[in-house]
């Protein structure tokens, strides 16, 4: 029976120290038994007292906390309290209008928060990972979430740790931890104990949670779950995640204080210069809300929610979920992309290039007729042999990627894997170890194969074998020449040999291999480039974007695939290695990263001081990473994109978006769309703003001239919310311009109200402005009722913001053919029409907006205020000729 479990006060510190401490001891701390493990009993009390073993999820806001978020906006505070006061003055129906304004922006907030949400959730919960232990004796095969510390877990090729585990046996055991450390090849694993101060790489006794067995087999006592672990550890700090602050949200922030400050001001000026004027104080009360009213935008908010929100439903189409609302824009912005290279920019698999044997050199995909060269054959044989990777039924190769790709050379070739181990069967391995740099089997037929480093295999070599198959004098030199030829290609080289010990041995000694061989050949492989991130490399050295390689690969390897890829200007690519970083002062740290194309073999801590030496220059920064070791520089990043696929569950968590297919081409994709939504936010500003400055500077003069308002708060309420609303939501659908990406970004200080937006604006405001108040007063002063005068001046309006929307949308260039891109704006324009006639003809509508209805030559007057709206959409055109406007 294993002794009891610890207690509540077992001091933790034992467990931390858990690679430098005896595995007897641990099992004793842990009572449990290194056979038998824990009982089902035990293990579900300790379920109960420690909880699951995953990692805690940031609890997200309620759903009530949530939806009263989106009320968090100083135009709608101010609307809040324009109603209030409408309520206190008994004016209820206006109350509840301008109330149910800032109710349907928190409604459309809401429900696409929560899309987002929801996104991101049910990608957390498609992965899952099983894993065999043993209970009471017996193995059982169970949900990670259900280990507890004590638990005695069996790994194997091709498992993913699932708990901080000390090993207590091992065979051949190399496991993945490049996404706690950042090393790109496996670490082989032992059963010491090491110093207490020992870096997590090198702590060959223990395997860590998250990582990924590669080869061979072991079982481990899990010493941590959860938030214990060591991925735990960097979850839990990054655990308090800052809202995301990005130049659109910044501009936005500041473009609506402005505004309320000037509306408010405005709003004053009209009260008092109407009590001057001596005009009552309850109607310059209801001029100045009416100004208010009119001023303030607040279909805004609605249409900023609405415009990102489409963008991530587009995104979201080409592979790329967003996290959060506002890095849609963000994108848009990016100047410079540092991007991983295995996975993002390249495939993720190994593949075998050429084979050089027999003085002879073979492309892969040209194998055929190469029976004649045996020597050739020979190398395949011992690449596919010499070889710890399996076939699986379920995961295809299991293994090494280099390994995996030996066999998919041989496979090409037509070698039967299992066919050749039937009739030479592996006796004995002496593993790949970095001491010696070379891995041997031998077989049953006698013959004894070695795989390794060039400079380990050609040292034990005094003959090659000849293309007849014959052993001859060591070509050291072409074989030299063959491995540059190779390694110049950025291939990785693998130099494969065979011996010959007694037939009837079963043990192989290393003396065996210390000498005597004869040559077979080379193999070279790499990770070939994605073929769509060429071009989307291209694509963004064209955008003005710079696209820069980070990675924990050899220097010349990353330099031949960014060669490949088109990085760096002019065809040069300027490589650097992480430990030219160390140390340097922020100047030259920041003159290396911009000048820099390709930085290898970079340690985690160097991603972050890259990314704000980057950011210090004023570069906007796009970041990828999928390991743990990524997420300080993904949450530092100004956009930091995680993998979907491959990722790790914490740089998930610290980035803005999210790569479904894990590939550099959907982070181009990403960024059109958002400068797509950011042009499409200055048309919706364009569009937005002159109506509410036409209104309020209407209402304005009116107060100082001492009329009658040519349009009442409610009517301006109006106007602006269900009118306009209808007409500016359909630019948020506008689809890409062309050329959209042979533009630079725009600069991160732009404001969001640039100089040209600004002369537009006020061009179209002030058309507005002298289009209501002429028609009133042409109405008004033929005799006509105010209510009709009002109306007619609020329906030319209208029908001249149909006209300036054509001019702002795609639908004006390229004829019919754009119209057919925008079905939105044809439907947004209908209902818009189809409202305004009831505003005017309905009369319950009459009565509660104090509208009139109608003649048809009454319409037909109102309608030439499209025709005069035409001209003034030509010079807002030249005005503010924008990417956005120009298409």
């Amino acid at each position: 029976m294993p002794p009891t479990a610890p207690s509540a006060g077992q001091p933790p510190e034992l467990l931390d120290q858990a690679h430098s401490t005896a595995a007897a001891e641990l099992i004793d701390a842990l009572g449990s038994d290194p056979v038998r493990g824990l009982r089902g009993a035990e293990a579900a009390q300790r379920l109960q007292r420690w909880g699951p073993n995953q990692l805690s999820q940031r609890r997200g806001r309620p759903g009530w906390l949530r939806f009263l978020g989106q009320f968090h906006d100083p135009l709608l505070y101010t609307l809040l309290a324009v109603g209030a006061v409408k309520l206190l003055l008994g004016e209820v129906s206006e109350a509840w209008v301008i109330w149910s304004v800032t109710v349907i922006n928190a409604v459309i907030g809401d429900v696409q928060e929560n899309r987002a949400e929801t996104a991101i959730a049910a990608l957390a919960r498609s992965v899952r990972t099983s894993v065999e232990v043993v209970r009471g004796g017996q193995p059982a095969r169970l949900a990670s979430e259900q280990l507890v510390p004590g638990d005695l877990v069996q790994l194997e090729a091709g498992s993913k740790v699932p708990a901080d585990l000390r090993l207590l046996t091992v065979q051949q055991l190399q496991v993945d931890e490049s996404a706690l450390t950042g090393e790109s090849m496996p670490v082989r694993k032992a059963t010491t104990p090491v110093e207490p101060r020992a870096p997590l790489a090198e702590r060959h006794g223990m395997a860590y949670a998250g990582s990924l067995v590669t080869a061979g087999r072991a079982r481990g006592l899990v010493v941590a779950t959860g938030n214990a672990t060591e991925v735990g550890h960097i979850s839990r700090s990054l655990a308090d995640q800052t809202s995301l602050s990005t130049p659109l949200t910044r501009q936005f922030r500041g473009f609506t204080h402005t505004l309320l400050q000037l509306v408010l001001a405005l709003a004053g000026v009209t009260f008092l210069v109407g009590l001057a004027r001596g005009r009552a104080a309850a109607e310059m009360f209801d001029g100045a809300v009416a100004l208010a009213v009119g001023a303030i935008p607040e279909e805004l908010p609605a249409i900023v929610t609405i415009t990102l929100a489409i963008g991530v439903n587009r995104m979201a189409r080409r592979n790329a979920i967003i996290r959060k609302l506002p890095a849609v824009e963000a994108l848009g912005s990016t100047t410079v992309i540092c991007s991983d290279k295995t996975g993002t920019l390249t495939q993720n698999r190994m593949t075998v290039q050429q084979i050089h044997a027999g003085g002879e050199r073979w492309p892969l995909d040209q194998l055929a007729g190469s029976e004649h060269n045996l020597a050739l054959r020979d190398t395949l044989l011992a690449g596919m042999l010499c070889n710890d990777a399996r076939p699986s039924q379920h995961e295809g190769l299991v293994g090494d990627p280099t390994e995996t790709a030996l066999l998919q050379a041989a496979a090409v070739a037509g070698l039967d894997r299992q066919g050749c181990l039937q009739r030479q069967p592996r006796l004995d391995v002496i593993p790949f170890a970095s001491e010696h740099q070379f891995m041997a089997t031998l077989h049953g037929d006698g013959r004894i194969l070695v795989k390794g480093s060039l400079e380990a295999v050609l040292a034990r070599c005094d003959r090659q074998l000849s293309a007849a198959g014959e052993p001859q004098p060591l070509d050291g030199a072409a074989i030299s020449a063959a491995v540059a030829a190779m390694a110049g290609a950025g291939q990785r080289v693998l130099a494969f040999a065979s011996g010959q010990a007694a037939l009837h041995q079963r043990q192989l000694r290393p003396q065996q291999c210390s000498g005597g061989l004869v040559f077979l050949g080379l193999q070279g492989m790499l990770d070939p480039p994605r073929p769509q991130a060429r071009a989307a490399v291209q694509a963004c050295q064209q955008a003005g974007i710079t696209v820069k390689m980070i990675t924990g690969d050899h220097r010349d390897t990353a330099r031949w695939v960014a060669t490949q890829l088109g990085l760096g200007r002019g065809g040069a690519v300027r490589a650097i290695e992480g430990r030219a970083l160390e140390d340097c002062p922020p100047e030259q740290l920041g003159q290396l990263a911009q000048q820099s194309d390709v930085f290898a073999r970079v340690a985690p801590a160097q991603k972050l001081a890259l990314v704000q030496a980057l950011q210090a220059g004023g570069a906007v920064v796009a970041m990828t990473g999928d390991g743990v070791n990524d997420a300080p520089a993904l949450k530092q990043a100004d956009i930091g994109i995680a993998m979907g696929e491959g990722g790790t569950e914490v740089a998930r968590e610290a980035a803005d978006m999210l790569l479904t297919d894990d590939n550099f081409a959907t982070i181009e994709a990403a960024v059109e769309e958002g400068r797509a939504v950011y042009l499409n936010l200055r048309k919706a500003l364009a569009f937005v703003l002159p109506v509410n400055g036409g209104a309020s500077m209407t209402i304005l003069l009116g107060a100082v001239l001492g009329l009658q308002l040519p349009v009442t708060a409610l009517q301006v309420l109006w106007l602006n919310m269900v009118c306009s609303l209808s007409l500016s939501v359909p630019l948020a659908f506008e689809p890409q311009p062309p050329h959209l990406m042979s533009q630079p970004p725009r600069p991160p200080g732009e404001p969001l109200l640039s100089g040209r937006l600004v002369r537009r604006v006020l061009l179209v405001s002030a058309f507005y402005w002298l289009l209501i108040f002429g028609v009133f007063l042409q109405v008004s002063g033929s005799g006509a009722s105010l209510e009709l005068a009002r109306t007619m001046a609020i329906q030319a309006l209208v029908l001249a913001q149909v006209v300036y929307l054509i001019s702002l949308s795609q639908a004006s260039r390229g004829g019919w053919r754009q119209w057919r891109r925008v079905p939105v704006l044809v439907g947004g324009i209908s209902l818009a029409l189809l409202l305004q006639l009831l505003f005017s003809q309905w009369s319950w509508m009459n009565r509660f907006f104090a509208t009139a209805p109608l003649s048809g030559s009454q319409w037909l007057l109102c309608g030439l205020a499209m025709l005069a709206m035409l001209p003034v959409a030509w010079i807002g055109e030249r005005l503010d000729p924008t990417a956005g406007f120009s298409g």
